[in-house]
C-alpha cells in the first residue's frame, strides 16, 4: 500500500491505485462520457468539430484518447505526474495526442497556441477556483471557441469551495486539505457570462435510474473577440513556462489540484435549477 499523501500532487499520484497483478491494463475507450454512467447522456458532439482541443485533468486520458481517434490534436494537462507517466503508457504512438505534467492554470498562462475546444471531465474544473480558471480558459479559445465540463451534481447547500472527504483525507485536515467547487447551475451559468462566455447551458443531468447521483453538465462559447493569443501576435509578449513546486502547490489548495473521477462522499440530493443564459 502507498504512503499517506502529503501533498496534493501525491494524493493525485495515489488516487484510485491499480489493485490487480502485473501491469495495468488499458481501459476501453467506447464513445466520450462526460458522466459516470457509460452511454448515459451527449457525447463528443457537446465539443462541435475542433482542430485542436484541451482536456483539464484527463487521468486515464480516455475521452483524450478518444478525440485524437477522430483526428483532433488533443493535449492533457494532469497535475499527477503518475497519471501522465500511466496515461503516456498506454496510449503511446496515438496520432495527434500528447499528455503534459502542469498544473492547470499554469499551464493556460504559458499556453501560446489557442484551443477550439477546452473540456474538463470530472476533471480539474471541479478542483480549481473558476474566478482564477475562468479567464485563463477564455483568453486560450479560439473567438467562439467552445468551453465545457463536467462533475457530481452539487449536495443541496453546500455550495462554493467544498472539502473534499475519503481515503487519505478523513482527520487529516491540518495535513492535507483538498478542495472542490459546486455551484447550482444557475450560479455556474453567471460565472461564465461574468468572464465572457456566451451561449451558456448549465443543467443537472439525472442518472439513468434517476435515483443515483446526477451529473452536472455545462457548455459554453468563449469571447467573440480575440483572445489574448491574438492580441498578442507580433509583441513578443509570449509567457514562458513557470517552475512550480510541491510546497508552491499546496499553498495554494485553491487552484493548484487536479482531478477526481469518482465523487466518493456526494450524496444525490433533489437536481438544482438549470441555468442558461
Amino acid at each position: 500500500m502507498p504512503p499517506e499523501p502529503r501533498t496534493l500532487t501525491q494524493y493525485w499520484d495515489t488516487y484510485k491505485p491499480y489493485r490487480g497483478a502485473g501491469e495495468q491494463p488499458a481501459p476501453e475507450v467506447g464513445r466520450f462520457e462526460w458522466t459516470q454512467y457509460p452511454g448515459h447522456g451527449p457525447g463528443a458532439e457537446l465539443l462541435g468539430h475542433p482542430l485542436r482541443a484541451l482536456d483539464l485533468g484527463p487521468a486515464e486520458g480516455r475521452e483524450a484518447v478518444f478525440l485524437a481517434r477522430q483526428g483532433v490534436a488533443t493535449t492533457g494537462v494532469d497535475l499527477s505526474a503518475a497519471q501522465v507517466d500511466r496515461a503516456g503508457r498506454w496510449w503511446k504512438g496515438t496520432s495527434g495526442l500528447k499528455f503534459v505534467h502542469a498544473e492547470a492554470g499554469d499551464y493556460l498562462a504559458s499556453n501560446t497556441t489557442p484551443f477550439d475546444a477546452v473540456y474538463s471531465v470530472w476533471g480539474a474544473v471541479w478542483f480549481t477556483d473558476p474566478e482564477l480558471l475562468f479567464p485563463l480558459v477564455a483568453q486560450n479559445l479560439t473567438p467562439g471557441g467552445i468551453f465545457a465540463f463536467s462533475q457530481a451534481e452539487p449536495s443541496p447547500g453546500a455550495y462554493g469551495p467544498q472539502p473534499m472527504h475519503g481515503k487519505w483525507l478523513e482527520g487529516r485536515e491540518s495535513e492535507l486539505t483538498v478542495l472542490r467547487w459546486q455551484y447550482t447551475p444557475q450560479a455556474w451559468a453567471d460565472l461564465l457570462k461574468r468572464h465572457g462566455f456566451t451561449n451558456i447551458d448549465a443543467h443537472v443531468l439525472p442518472a439513468p435510474d434517476g435515483e443515483g447521483l446526477g451529473t452536472l453538465l455545462a457548455r459554453a462559447h468563449g469571447p467573440a473577440g480575440p483572445g489574448r493569443h491574438q492580441a498578442e501576435v507580433g509583441t513578443g509578449r509570449n509567457r514562458g513556462p513557470r517552475d512550480i513546486t510541491d510546497q508552491e502547490v499546496d499553498a495554494d489548495v485553491g487552484r493548484r489540484v487536479s482531478r477526481s473521477r469518482v465523487c466518493e462522499d456526494a450524496t444525490p440530493g433533489s437536481p438544482p435549477t438549470s441555468g442558461s443564459t
